[in-house]
């Protein structure tokens, strides 16, 4: 009898804050979210390149539970039902507990699988390349091989972490020698001239059943704690998630591994790990710059403008990044931009808000933007998705007056239920119970405006669940 061939799950990494392309990838809305290589969101770009080597119907995505809802929205926006697909942990604690619980999800449903493994926030050029690796890995992998995509460095670059290639391997792979972390300029050009060193990609292909060994032989704490929480018939919660250990796949597996091989790879591949990467990758107009949105330029060379809602002027610069948010606007040396990460880091220590999120907030019923902020009054744009409704709610201190622009809404207002129209309005007292629906085949448009202080979540009480408004 032929050997039954083994389901193929691809596994997209969605965790991450993206911290070194804010302002425009944030805590609430990290970089695989956004739209920053095309019209389409770079996880949306991530899962259309499988197809159609890899079947959609077995696509995993492991998030944050803050993402679900709207990774879900990505994938439907492509023709992808988000049923079942959606993994998402209570807290992030790297790579090694995303990839093991992604494995021992989906051997609760197969009695093994090939996985293979992509962080949802990188850019491929060449996708029939990508193909023709994806099949390679497949087959190694069906060999019980752990297989690394190492891409073949274009140049010495210090940025990313490095595979030592050694024997070769049946299959157009090599043996995995060693991992180097990022090294400095000397030692990239030494990489580069010894020919058998690979650009980490974070991308693997492995089975199930294998990668599940070698947790269990070097990780075996993590493996019985993750074994634990995936066969609880409740939900795995914060507190017990976070008790496992934060430690990447390559520390506590590719490292110490007999079975890992690296598969060299030449596909166009970038990590977009900061705005000097985009840039690297982006087509590039004359004067080798890189423009998006309203922008307009003299004697500007080498530089990266994307403006958002604001004309951007820019005149006798080199070598600038400049990125305009309704909110913020960043300027660096277009070299020196990863170092924004530090600069999130003092936003945090310092409780600003922007690091967090952006004046256009997700929810799962739809989004929320904040036009202007003085005192004690606010005004919003509120969007309402189709079908979906807000919690029912109440506020101790504050009123709203909600006016619709677009749409029909329902409202629960006190004791009456109303409906609502394009330039009609309603307010709504303090202390009255009250709840915003969308009963319409299109967006419901509403702008609020509240008056009374903000008092964060003291002044809300939710009646039904937890995705109301802040």
């Amino acid at each position: 009898m032929a050997k039954r061939s083994l389901n193929i799950y691809p596994v997209l990494l969605a965790g991450g804050t993206g911290s070194r392309l804010w302002p425009v990838s944030r805590e609430l809305f990290p970089k695989q979210l956004v739209n920053l290589a095309g019209d389409d969101s770079l996880i949306q770009n991530t899962i259309n390149r499988l197809f159609p080597v890899l079947d959609a119907d077995h696509v995993r995505i492991v998030c944050g539970v803050e993402h679900f809802y709207e990774i879900a929205r990505h994938l439907e926006e492509i023709g992808v039902s988000s049923e079942g697909k959606i993994i998402a942990e209570p807290c992030g604690r790297n790579t090694a507990p995303a990839i093991l619980l992604a494995a021992m999800t989906i051997l609760q449903k197969e009695k093994d699988a090939i996985i293979l493994v992509f962080p949802s926030d990188h850019v491929i050029s060449d996708v029939a390349g990508f193909h023709e690796s994806l099949q390679q890995a497949i087959t190694l992998a069906s060999a019980d091989q752990i297989v690394t995509f190492g891409i073949k460095p274009a140049y010495a670059e210090t940025g990313y972490g490095y595979i030592e290639g050694g024997r070769a391997v049946k299959g157009g792979a090599c043996a995995v020698k060693r991992f180097v972390e990022k090294p400095d300029a000397k030692t990239a050009e030494k990489y580069l001239k010894a020919g058998n060193f690979y650009w980490n990609s974070g991308m693997f292909a492995f089975k199930a059943s294998v990668m599940v060994k070698e947790f269990k032989t070097f990780e075996p704490d993590l493996f019985s704690s993750l074994k634990k929480l995936t066969s609880q018939k409740t939900e795995i919660t914060m507190e017990q998630y976070c008790t496992l250990p934060d430690i990447s796949i390559d520390y506590a597996i590719m490292e110490k591994t007999k079975k890992g091989v690296v598969l060299p790879a030449d596909f166009g591949w970038s990590d977009i790990g900061s705005w000097k990467s985009l840039y690297d990758f982006l087509p590039k107009s004359e004067g080798e710059n890189v423009l998006e949105g309203d922008v307009i330029h003299q004697n500007t060379k080498n530089c990266f403008l994307r403006g958002d809602q604001r004309l951007i002027v820019a005149s006798d610069i080199e070598n600038i990044v400049v990125v305009d948010t309704p909110d913020t606007v960043f300027i660096s040396d277009l070299g020196n931009s990863r170092n924004v990460k530090s600069i999130v880091n003092e936003l945090k220590k310092q409780g600003r808000k922007e690091y967090k999120s952006h004046t256009t907030v997700y929810r799962p019923w739809g989004t929320y933007t904040i036009l202007e902020e003085n005192g004690d009054s606010k005004i919003k744009r509120i969007v309402v998705y189709p079908g979906a409704k807000l919690s029912l709610q109440m506020h101790h201190h504050r009123s709203e007056h909600w006016i619709v622009v677009q749409g029909t809404a329902k409202i629960v207002n006190g004791e009456q239920t109303i409906f609502l129209e394009e330039n009609q309005s309603t307010y709504v007292p303090k202390t009255t119970q009250h709840r915003l629906e969308n009963p319409g085949r299109v967006p419901l448009h509403i702008i609020e405006v509240q008056i009374g202080p903000y008092l964060e979540e003291d002044d809300i009480v939710r009646y039904d669940d937890d995705f109301g408004r802040e």
